[in-house]
């Protein structure tokens, strides 16, 4: 991988096996419960200046990746109970990159996506510990491609999706020895 790959994905794509296992899903789903706090230890130093540092050139900002989480796994969880209540639901798609245009992404405190993701993240973990093997086997349609995508899927991309982040404000916080 090159350097921009490596800033981009820095724990690298997601590699989810077509087999999926109960342990898989125990881990993934602890990475879940526990990335609200780990983020916002994380982050409840900063600066405002340091909040709006970019990751990456051409990435978002700290704060944009902070309310990007808290937008992306709210999406995720209304899709876990689509498919928990529907019939292989088709999702409704957004557009991250508008999202983090619009002013909530760029200016406003991100406790208020901290505050959201711990609440969140704990309905979501209490959803997701009580799910049955079967729960998991259950899809929904991602419109981009017809992709069908199963529960158990899902929670690893999620549980990737926590790491890739937060690895992203690690790593600039890291190289500007801001820790």
């Amino acid at each position: 991988m090159n350097t921009i790959d490596l800033l981009r994905y820095p724990i690298g794509t997601p590699q989810i096996s077509e087999i999926i296992s109960s342990e898989d899903l125990v881990k993934w789903i602890s990475i879940i419960v526990d990335f609200p706090e780990k983020l916002r230890v994380l982050t409840q130093n900063l600066s405002e200046e340091q909040l709006d540092t970019v990751y990456r050139k051409d990435g978002w900002t700290i704060r944009q990746v902070v309310h990007h989480c808290y937008d992306s796994h709210h999406n995720s969880y209304t899709r876990f109970k689509w498919s928990l209540t529907e019939d292989t639901p088709l999702i409704k798609a957004y557009d991250e990159k508008k999202w983090a245009e619009l002013n909530d992404s760029k200016q406003a405190p991100i406790a208020l996506s901290i505050n959201s993701l711990i609440a969140l993240h704990a309905k979501w973990g209490y959803l997701l510990k009580e799910m049955t093997p079967s729960d998991f086997k259950k899809t929904f349609i991602h419109p981009d491609g017809d992709e069908h995508v199963s529960l158990a899927e899902n929670t690893g991309i999620y549980a990737w999706h926590c790491e890739h982040h937060f690895a992203h404000i690690f790593q600039l916080l890291k190289r500007k020895n801001w820790i």
